[in-house]
């Protein structure tokens, strides 16, 4: 961020899209602390600086009688816990834009933060609305982007109200910055072997990716629901395991693909099944490929973790996203739990690892292991479509 900030309004676009508790107290407060630096950067150059995200989808959590939940949604839960964090007052807009909202961002001093109430309280906010991204822009001198998570959006906050600003008004944030350096990482020339481990339920929400892999990785390793489709198109039993039957073509076609491009992929040889989609079903270890009627596979076997640990431990890079079983289930946890473990051995060997998509990161933090991989990625949507090449609106606003 090569601007000068002193004496300026900085509007920074921030995703603190936290959860909460019954209680609106925060219980996982990653994102508020992924934003920090580019605050705290703000506030020590001598700006002030204007806050702007969204919370939840108040829209279509409306109360019986039509109106927004304000209780449950408004961003003033936050304020008192990101006080504490930037150690100094931060005070509260209970309008995103306005007259109340034009009149404190006036009165904010150098060094003071001012926090504006949720976005998507805006009818026009998903719309792109221009007048309500000329009335953002008339509370700064500045606009930073800082909001990774939100980039695939174009929504007012991420990419309209950017045209607001000409182009040295306008900047990535540090964690903006962070992500598109760790993705191009992955993208542009990277380190090889690269090793991309993908899992998760459904090919049909990862064909892009897949797709872009195939051309990219030296080693595609398929776990999860999704691993089932394509042991299908291979001809094997899957008894109850998920499968997507409108795309085992789909899947034949990307097997294909992948010997077309001298990609090795590799889907696990063994699985855990179980009886029931519970805890405590009955389970037992048996070939992926030969799964009886009755039973479903929830995690990947022995042999396929030693298989899969294997090709990662004599990586490069790793790209990592989604979890190998039904990860929110203990007994089903093992598989994506020996991943996150290799990943964390191959990155202290030397590989750079990215880990993206909202079950592979849950692991990595669960084990305490988010600090022994390279990078981990607080957009799972965002990550997704930018590894697939696609132009984020939130980045293209900024960068043109």
């Amino acid at each position: 961020m090569n601007i000068d900030f002193k004496d300026k309004k900085v509007l920074i676009r921030v995703d603190f899209n936290v959860p909460l508790n019954d209680a609106y107290q925060i219980t996982d407060d990653t994102r508020i602390l992924a934003a920090l630096p580019t605050i705290k950067h703000v506030l020590d150059q001598g700006g002030a600086a204007i806050l702007m995200s969204h919370l939840g989808r108040p829209m279509k959590k409306m109360k019986p009688d039509g109106s927004i939940n304000r209780e449950r949604f408004t961003l003033q839960h936050i304020v008192g816990h990101l006080s504490n964090k930037l150690n100094t007052t931060v005070f509260f807009s209970p309008d995103t834009v306005g007259k109340n909202a034009l009149l404190l961002a006036n009165e904010l001093k150098a060094g003071e933060v001012l926090v504006l109430e949720n976005t998507r309280f805006e009818v026009g906010e998903k719309k792109g609305d221009r007048d309500l991204a000329r009335r953002l822009a008339a509370l700064a001198d500045i606009y930073i982007n800082d909001a990774f998570g939100t980039a695939h959006r174009a929504h007012t906050s991420t990419t309209t109200v950017a045209d607001f600003f000409s182009p040295p008004n306008r900047a990535f944030g540090f964690l903006m910055e962070n992500e598109l350096k760790n993705a191009n990482k992955i993208l542009n020339n990277p380190s090889r072997p690269l090793t991309a481990i993908i899992g998760g339920a459904k090919v049909s929400d990862k064909i892009l990716l897949l797709e872009k892999l195939m051309d990219l990785a030296d080693t595609l390793v398929i776990g999860g629901g999704m691993a089932y489709t394509f042991i299908r198109a291979q001809g094997g039993k899957t008894g109850k395991s998920l499968v997507e039957e409108d795309k085992i073509d789909l899947a034949k076609q990307l097997l294909k693909k992948a010997e077309a491009t001298n990609t090795k992929l590799l889907l696990p040889q063994d699985s855990v099944v179980a009886d029931a989609f519970k805890e405590d079903a009955n389970t037992s270890i048996v070939s992926s490929y030969e799964i009886a009627d009755e039973w479903m596979g929830l995690d990947i076997g022995p042999q396929a973790r030693s298989a899969f640990a294997d090709a990662i431990a004599t990586s490069s890079t790793i790209l990592w996203n989604g979890p190998m079983g039904v990860f929110e289930m203990s007994a089903f946890s093992q598989g994506t739990k020996h991943i996150a473990q290799t990943v964390a051995s191959a990155t202290a060997n030397g590989a750079f690892s990215l880990v993206g998509g909202g079950d592979s990161v849950a692991a990595v933090k669960q084990m305490k292991l988010a600090d022994q991989v390279s990078y981990v990625s607080t957009g799972g949507g965002a990550m997704l479509e930018l590894l697939e090449g696609k132009t984020l609106p939130g980045i293209a606003a900024i960068s043109g």
